[in-house]
């Protein structure tokens, strides 16, 4: 069964109708920019007891019945972490860091540098963000590549593969990427803490940029249709 996809542009439209709550499936996928335009609107968005979506006044369901989306506050600077076995000991180290910035952090694995696959765990780390579990994922793999593509198949998530600081500033700025993943064979380990900590302190500058990263929602939007 298809997930459903909430977007800003559904926030949008809710705000427009005057709502000031709304109810999604239990199962569907809010976006980022979606969470953040409902908590500046003060539009509350709560998860139906059943996958049935629907949009609701207050007055039309009672609180038992719906369970609260968790709030920006709650995720607010949670950091989700996961590599391969190639990327292990480099996990290691920017989890660590990211602490020492300031940050909570989550480990979705792997536990250690016995081989597995990249994939499951770049699925992890992105559905942790795109759920709203974190607030920001880093995945790491022997070059990021992989891990990147498969990041960027959940709906929801921005991913970026980052070798240089120019790159993490830009992604986030320009592209309001949730997602980041490093390659462990690639980058060293100092550039790549400068990376991590430009990426999770670097906020998106908006204008212009809002209008595209919502296109990129759309074509997003578009595909989830068709499945």
């Amino acid at each position: 069964m298809q997930r459903p996809l909430i977007t800003e542009a559904q926030v949008t439209e809710a705000l427009a109708k005057g709502l000031k709550k709304i109810e999604v499936a239990k199962n569907a996928i809010v976006t980022p920019l979606a969470s953040e335009k409902a908590l500046e609107a003060g539009l509350e968005i709560v998860r139906a007891s059943t996958n049935m979506a629907s949009e609701v006044d207050a007055s039309q369901k009672t609180s038992d019945a719906i369970e609260p989306v968790g709030t920006q506050k709650e995720v607010d600077r949670v950091v989700a972490f996961g590599s391969d076995h190639g990327g292990f000991q480099l996990k290691r180290i920017l989890k660590e860091y990211a602490e020492s910035l300031g940050y909570r952090t989550i480990d979705l694995g792997t536990d250690g540098e016995e081989p597995c696959d990249y994939p499951d765990f770049a699925y992890a780390v992105a559905k942790a963000v795109a759920s709203g579990q974190a607030w920001r994922g880093v995945m790491i793999d022997g070059a990021g590549i992989g891990s990147c593509i498969v990041a960027n198949k959940v709906p929801g998530v921005r991913a970026v593969c980052c070798h240089n600081e120019f790159v993490a500033r830009n992604a986030r700025e320009h592209n309001d990427t949730n997602v980041l993943t490093l390659g462990s064979r690639v980058t060293g380990t100092e550039v790549c803490k400068e990376i991590l900590k430009i990426w999770l302190e670097t906020w998106f500058a908006g204008g212009r940029h809002k209008k595209r990263v919502e296109k990129i929602e759309q074509i997003e939007r578009r595909f989830s249709a068709k499945s």
